[in-house]
């Protein structure tokens, strides 16, 4: 099969398209025939600096498509149905293997590339808002990020919930955009300081949550961000700055901090039902997934190069 591969680790210029071996079914997993990957940003961090668990390694958390083999173990699912899966890499490829514990069956007639970019997104904003961040009708919220997969379901389901929504974006453009969504406020973090624009924005009160992808000095403004008994949904490290914050300023407001990393529960009843329901509601059109840009799998650094470049709002997705 043809796949987007590299041997070391680096900037996009390392991936390289190149034919390897296809995956094998393992008894307990299905393999599929890849329509489209959606590039999320754990993706573009373990290209960079990653372990490679394989040479010539396969990176890619999601992608959807549709099952051609299934293993001996596995009686939900059958050859011929459509699924979004999820591993732990592997989605830069014309076929995957996976648990089929890890595929979402999607609705007839779902359209393909919006299912590919719904697991780890909307299941990790479900989790930041409400299994970890307890967020409760009428609070405020801030996320961080806003135009990322993370940031654009967690502003919608925050709206769904009945919350304010403010987030933060590199552009005035961007912010724009996140309006159709549900945002309520935007801050355009290259040209104000967050903290001061989420006080000026609140008068002076904090928001009650930040969800917080990025990290590094932005997890600091999101601690400063916070009202009383704010909390905070820590989910990555996309800013690829050290993890050094004071926290001092949280324990005089009651405030907390939480880490949320959604595979450490991704086998769980809990997680899989969730992510069920929220391809079920894309599909209905509840909620929306949106797609900046599509790539070629052949042209996957030009791909990993385009998000980098922290213009797109929305996923952006290679096509095998």
């Amino acid at each position: 099969m043809k796949a987007a591969v590299y041997y070391e680790n680096g900037p996009p210029s390392v991936l390289k398209y190149e034919d390897v071996e296809d995956p094998p079914c393992y008894p307990s997993g299905v393999v599929i025939k890849v329509e489209a990957v959606s590039i999320e940003g754990g993706d573009v961090l373990n290209r960079f600096r990653g372990a490679l668990t394989r040479v010539p390694h396969i990176v890619g958390y999601q992608a959807a498509g549709e099952i051609v083999e299934v293993g001996r173990d596995v009686t939900h699912l059958r050859v011929g149905q459509k699924v979004s899966t999820v591993n732990a890499d592997g989605s830069h490829a014309a076929l995957r293997s996976v648990p089929a514990r890890n595929a979402w069956l999607l609705p007839d007639g779902m359209d393909v590339k919006a299912a590919a970019c719904i697991p780890v997104p909307f299941g990790t904003a479900h989790d930041c808002l409400f299994e970890f961040g307890r967020l409760q009708k009428g609070e405020t919220v801030l996320v961080q990020a806003g135009a990322s997969g993370v940031g654009i379901a967690a502003i919608q389901l925050a709206k769904q919930a009945g919350a304010r929504v403010l987030a933060t974006a590199s552009s005035d453009e961007r912010l724009e955009k996140l309006k159709a969504y549900g945002l309520d406020a935007g801050i355009n973090y290259t040209r104000d300081s967050v903290p001061e624009a989420v006080m000026k924005l609140t008068d002076n009160k904090g928001v009650n949550l930040v969800v917080d992808s990025v990290g590094g000095s932005t997890l600091q403004g999101s601690i400063l961000s916070l009202g009383y008994r704010g909390r905070v949904s820590m989910v990555g490290q996309a800013g690829r700055e050290p993890m050094v914050v004071d926290v001092s300023t949280m324990m005089g407001g009651n405030r907390s901090l939480s880490g949320v990393f959604l595979g450490a529960e991704i086998f769980t009843d809990r997680v899989h039902d969730n992510i069920q329901r929220l391809v079920n509601e894309v599909a209905a059109g509840t909620l929306q997934v949106v797609i900046d840009k599509t790539f070629p799998l052949s042209d996957a650094a030009a791909a990993h190069a385009y998000i980098e470049s922290r213009k797109a709002v929305g996923r952006v997705l290679l096509i095998p």
